[in-house]
């Protein structure tokens, strides 16, 4: 029953969010791939809205109900029936009234399953379709036939550009590149590696007090280059966002001034590698919002690369939807961690596999500490860690590592600032 009534909502949206496009005929920039969709989307509107008025994707609206309440403007209304009948209201009175409509739409669009975007891309025609890039392992391979059947279900929303739109394509990833083949579209690339048309360079960790301030770089565009520092975060899977969306700026042909200046004012989502202040005058990086293992690869290099006075703390929870390659990928992290932290603390089940490949790499069974839930993680390290300490937080969204942070965070009165998920329907969940 739920999921007929799933089933009746999406495709009440998708119509009332075809006919409004149809109105109102806004830009579209949909966003693919298995690593950072959404904090390119948010990169993209950050420097998008110096030029128009836009509209982007909250959160990861990223499905077949998502999208269309980007569309449509509206919440998403979860278990309340009311909720739902006043958004089908409102997006009948866009189709039927003339409202104040965004020029450009900034969409994320993701698979669970297969068909997922087959089906999105048969109503939805973007005029620049961005791809970030592809993991080894994707997030929610385990309900496709391979990592290249999932590939090819991103590849339908590319095949949906318009004809004059253009494609932007991360120039490092080779299965990204793939997609260029047989393309007629305006083709810009982005990445660090020579060749690409947007080009990243010059990394390095900032610091302040001798604690880890952010990260700065620049970014080369046609001879030119624009200076980037973004405060109180770490890791490439803050660059990259980056430089795709000062790709689709170009694209639009908005002025590098303009996008400078709009680069100044981002402020990178929550849960991704964000620094926070810790207890005891410890360093928090907080990467709860999602784990997949080439994001906790990119966490680890982060980790390995930061200089601290006091010792190195991973904290590492479950990555979830894995499939058949769970206990392999738990395992390489652990080995991975083993060589970087001098304490690691895993949480949930999966994790144990953390734990073992930890050991196999010859760290000492008195520095791995295992953990049923975050609270419990958290609970413990807020109790270990002192002065110079840098401890590093991830795991999948439903572990919900932001419960550790929560404790061992020098301010958890600034929470709802700084943390994920902590929105009243979240915070009710055991």
């Amino acid at each position: 029953m739920k999921t007929l009534l799933k089933k009746i909502i999406a495709k009440v949206l998708e119509w009332e969010a075809r006919l409004v496009l149809r109105k109102y005929k806004p830009k579209i920039v949909a966003v693919t791939g298995n690593v950072g969709k959404t904090s390119t989307k948010d990169a993209i509107y950050s420097i998008l809205k110096v030029a128009f008025f836009v509209r982007k994707s909250e959160k990861s609206f990223n499905t077949d109900i998502g999208i269309p309440l980007t569309i449509l403007g509206c919440p998403n209304a979860g278990l309340n029936p009311f909720g739902w009948l006043k958004n089908f209201w409102y997006g009948l009175e866009a189709v039927f009234f003339r409202q104040e409509f965004p020029t450009w739409l900034v969409l994320e669009v993701g698979a669970d399953r297969p068909g997922d975007i087959e089906n999105i891309a048969r109503w939805l025609k973007p005029d620049v379709v961005v791809v970030t890039r592809f993991s080894a392992v994707p997030v929610h391979v385990e309900f496709f036939k391979s990592r290249e059947h999932l590939i090819k279900e991103k590849g339908y929303l590319v095949k949906a550009v318009k004809s004059d739109g253009v494609l932007v394509l991360n120039y490092d990833d080779p299965d990204v590149m793939d997609f260029k083949k047989n393309c007629t579209n305006r083709l810009v690339t982005f990445g660090f590696n020579d060749g690409a048309d947007i080009a990243g360079s010059h990394i390095r960790v900032t610091y302040e007090n001798e604690k880890p301030s952010g990260i700065s770089f620049k970014v080369n565009v046609g001879g030119s280059s624009i200076p980037v520092s973004l405060p109180r975060v770490l890791g490439l899977q803050h660059l990259y966002p980056v430089i795709a969306a000062v790709a689709v700026g170009a694209s639009q042909n908005i002025n590098m001034v303009d996008i400078s200046q709009a680069l100044m004012s981002h402020v990178p989502p929550r849960g991704r590698m964000n620094i926070i202040d810790g207890k005891n005058d410890s360093i928090v990086i907080d990467d709860t919002y999602n784990a997949s293992p080439v994001a906790l690869h990119e966490a680890l290099q982060a980790f390995k690369e930061v200089t601290v006075s006091g010792r190195k703390i991973a904290c590492l929870g479950d990555m979830m939807e894995l499939g058949k390659y769970s206990i392999e990928e738990h395992t390489k992290a652990g080995e991975e961690a083993a060589k970087i932290a001098s304490i690691l603390l895993t949480v949930g089940v999966r994790s144990r596999y953390i734990r073992e490949g930890a050991s196999k790499a010859g760290m000492k069974e008195e520095n791995i500490i295992s953990f049923g839930t975050s609270i419990e993680a958290g609970q413990y390290l807020s109790e270990i860690i002192g002065k110079g300490d840098l401890i590093l937080v991830k795991g999948s969204q439903s572990i919900r590592m932001e419960r550790c942070v929560e404790k061992i965070m020098a301010h958890p009165e600034d929470k709802e600032k700084l943390l994920v998920r902590q929105e009243a329907e979240w915070l009710s969940r055991i």
